[in-house]
Order: C-alpha cells, then sequence, then structure tokens
C-alpha cells in the first residue's frame, strides 16, 4: 500500500468534498431542487450523486460493516449506471422535493465520516484509484452544478444572481468587425505527433491511449473568439444566413429561433426582465464587454461564425499540441473556479474562460478499452453524437484541466460555459 498516495489523496478528497458544499450554500432549499430543462439537475442532486458514487463504488465493496445511509438512495441518485441498477429519470429530479437538502446534507457528512475511515485502513490500490476517479467525478459535478444552477436562476423572472461579483464588469466599448487577420496566430508546421494520456498523473479513460496523428501545416488563434465580434457576425445577418450553417444547426437555429448566445439579453424585449441589454451571469446582469470571450454557444453556432470569419475550428489533435507546449504558463495564468470571477475575461489562456469547441467527433481513440465493471461506463458509452471541447472554462475547478482533457456535449448544447478558438490552414 502506498501511504503517501493514501494520505495525499485523503487530503484531496476532504477538499473536493468541501468545496462542493461551499459552492452550493448561497443557494436556499428552493434553489436547489428546482430542475430548469432536462439537461439541468438540481444542485441538491449533485450533491446526492456524488455521495452515492463513493458509497456504491467504494463503501459497500471496501469498507467492512458499512451501512448504507438510505435504501433509496442508490435508485435516486443513480445516473447513467446500468450495471448497478434502475434509476429515477432523468429530466424528472426536480420532482424530488424529498429528500431535502437537510437530509442530502446527512447523507454526505455519513459517507464523508466513512471514507474517512476507509483512508485510515490498508487501502488496495485499486480502492486508490477510485478514490481518484471520485475527486475528478466530483470536480466535473461542481463545474456542473455552476452551470446548471445558471440556467435555473436565468429561467426565474427575477433573475436573480447566485454570488455577488469579485471584480468589477469591464466598460463596454465600441465593437469593430471581425478581422481574423487582426489575430495572433500560433503557427504548427504538422508532421507526425502524439496525443493522448500517458502517465504519470491522473486522466480519465477517454485520454487514452496516447497514439500518433498526421497533421497538415496549420495555426491557432492566440485568444477565443470574443463578443465584440460575436456582435459583428450578428450585424452581418449571421442568423439568418443558410449557407453559413450545417443543415441541423439551421434546423435547431430555426425552431429554437436563436438570435444571440444565450444568456444575452435585451431591453426591448426581455422587460419586464431588466431594462436595458447585457448578459446574464451568476453575478446577475451586466453589460456586454466585446473584448470578454464569448460564451454559451453551441457547436453549430461555432461553427457557423467560423465559416463567415474565413476560417474553421480546430481539431482536438491540433488543439492539444499547440496546448501541449503552452501548459505550465497557460494554467498558471488560467481563468478558473478559484479565480472567483465565475465568467469569462479578457486573455488568452487555453485553460480558462471557456471551454472551446472543436471539429473533431467524440470518438474513442485507436486502442481504447473501458475499465472493467461499472465504471466502464464512464465515458465510452457516450461516443456517439458529441463533440470534443478541450481546455477549460471560469467554473472549471483549479487543477482538473489539463492538455489531454476531452469534454465532450451535444452540438445543440448552450447552457455549457463554451466558446470557440479558430484554426486555418497554412
Amino acid at each position: 500500500m502506498d501511504d503517501g498516495r493514501r494520505a495525499r489523496l485523503g487530503s484531496e478528497l476532504r477538499a473536493v468534498r468541501s468545496l462542493t458544499e461551499e459552492l452550493a450554500a448561497p443557494l436556499s432549499a428552493e434553489d436547489q431542487t428546482v430542475q430548469s430543462m432536462a439537461d439541468v439537475s438540481p444542485t441538491k442532486w449533485h450533491r446526492g450523486h456524488t455521495s452515492w458514487f463513493f458509497e456504491t463504488f467504494l463503501l459497500q465493496r471496501s469498507l467492512p460493516g458499512y451501512a448504507e445511509f438510505h435504501p433509496a438512495y442508490g435508485f435516486l441518485f443513480n445516473s447513467y449506471y446500468e450495471a448497478v441498477g434502475a434509476r429515477h429519470p432523468r429530466a424528472a429530479r426536480g420532482l424530488l422535493s424529498r429528500p431535502g437538502i437537510a437530509d442530502v446534507a446527512a447523507y454526505r457528512r455519513h459517507v464523508d465520516a466513512a471514507m474517512d475511515r476507509l483512508l485510515e485502513r490498508h487501502v488496495e490500490a485499486e480502492d486508490l484509484d477510485l478514490v481518484e476517479l471520485g475527486i475528478h467525478h466530483e470536480q466535473q459535478h461542481q463545474e456542473l452544478l455552476l452551470m446548471d444552477i445558471k440556467h435555473v436562476l436565468w429561467s426565474n423572472p427575477l433573475l436573480p444572481a447566485y454570488a455577488p461579483s469579485t471584480r468589477p464588469a469591464s466598460p463596454a466599448s465600441p465593437a469593430s468587425p471581425v478581422d481574423t487577420g487582426k489575430l495572433g496566430w500560433l503557427e504548427h508546421p504538422g508532421g507526425t505527433a502524439e496525443i493522448g494520456h500517458a502517465g504519470p498523473g491522473f486522466a480519465f479513460d477517454n485520454e487514452s491511449p496516447r497514439h500518433r496523428v498526421e497533421l497538415v501545416p496549420f495555426a491557432l488563434a492566440d485568444r477565443p473568439v470574443t463578443c465584440g465580434e460575436w456582435q459583428a457576425f450578428i450585424d452581418d445577418g449571421g442568423y439568418t444566413r443558410p449557407e453559413l450553417w450545417l443543415s441541423d444547426g439551421l434546423a435547431a437555429v430555426n425552431e429554437r429561433t436563436w438570435s444571440t448566445p444565450l444568456y444575452w439579453t435585451s431591453g426591448a424585449t426581455d422587460f419586464p426582465r431588466l431594462a436595458a441589454d447585457g448578459v446574464f451571469t451568476l453575478s446577475g446582469v451586466r453589460p456586454i464587454d466585446p473584448a470578454e470571450p464569448v460564451c454559451h454557444v453551441s457547436y453549430y453556432e461555432a461553427d457557423a461564425f467560423a465559416r463567415w470569419s474565413g476560417a474553421r475550428l480546430p481539431t482536438e489533435a491540433e488543439w492539444e499540441v499547440v496546448a501541449a507546449g503552452a501548459t505550465p504558463a497557460a494554467l498558471a495564468g488560467a481563468n478558473s473556479l478559484g479565480a472567483g470571477t465565475l465568467h469569462p475575461r479578457t486573455g488568452g489562456s487555453l485553460f480558462g474562460d471557456v471551454w472551446e469547441w472543436t471539429a473533431s467527433a467524440y470518438s474513442p481513440y485507436p486502442g481504447f478499452r473501458p475499465a472493467a465493471g461499472a465504471v466502464g461506463e464512464y465515458n465510452g458509452k457516450f461516443m456517439v453524437s458529441q463533440q470534443v471541447l478541450r481546455g477549460g472554462a471560469c467554473v472549471t475547478p483549479d487543477g482538473h484541466a489539463r492538455a489531454t482533457y476531452r469534454n465532450f456535449f451535444p452540438p445543440a448544447a448552450r447552457w455549457v460555459f463554451s466558446g470557440l478558438r479558430l484554426a486555418r490552414d497554412l
């Protein structure tokens, strides 16, 4: 048994579990119960599910004498693990008025105490691997908690803020039309490269195995697309020009009446919710800053913008080979959750502000094999009808991002903290 690793993971586990509760603390019981659409889960469900993960995959198997907290919680808080058993429907999580937030808090304390007991014992390497997976799994749900509560609060006519802003809003300035020549470009000569995780350190199974790719010479923009550039796209009729859109994307625009990124508001059409144009953030409505990275756009919108600008979206391999060379400095300056902004800010980091859509479909790497058992359902079974995003966002927990990380969402998803970075052929 690796006592040093056991102690390190115990400390990391306690910190992560505490942070989840800190993120939920500003929210009322009513806030934590609402489900504003099928893709959003209530805050208290995230708190319960991340406890269920440790109870199901570690405590029930590896802690002698462990008593489950409640016999129904396995049904309520299982997300999608078919091998574990039946579960409450995802789209109906908002109907769970019980258990209340006090019950969920007691459940978390019960699991935390049991995890402390487990980590005081002799722990096999396989169990330590599951502890580490559970820590990173809870970090994913911390990000989802903030994504989801933003949509919940946006759906409230009062547009309540989740938390006060930790920085003043940037003054709005006139936006100028997009000119990709004014961007800085990170050029790459192409050729044979390697991508994917190859230890040491943690990675999800979908980041492996490391493998070779062939790249043609390309360039990656040195910053994400901004709100000012997106406004120019809107002003040029970007949402109404069929030649810019994939067929499914245009169908989504027409069916869902998209005309701006999600959370952009209009005093003319959203009255009485507000009296002026702006963008809804976790700190309430603020003016749109043209210099900030645009956020909450779908893959379809990102692809149309790239076509309009005379560029394209990067592949995930292109993104990774550039990011791998910039990792230390970029991570140090990332606008992630620890920065406290909860909103994109001006800058060019590859690892903060917004998750960046790529042109790559979410598929298995050559030689990929899911893990044995129920945890093998973690990533592999979603490798269809999704697009890969790279980088990290202003709500991504510190230490969670890395160059090989493969995030993925359906192409129409907009409640994600998602933006884009342009690429072009050389």
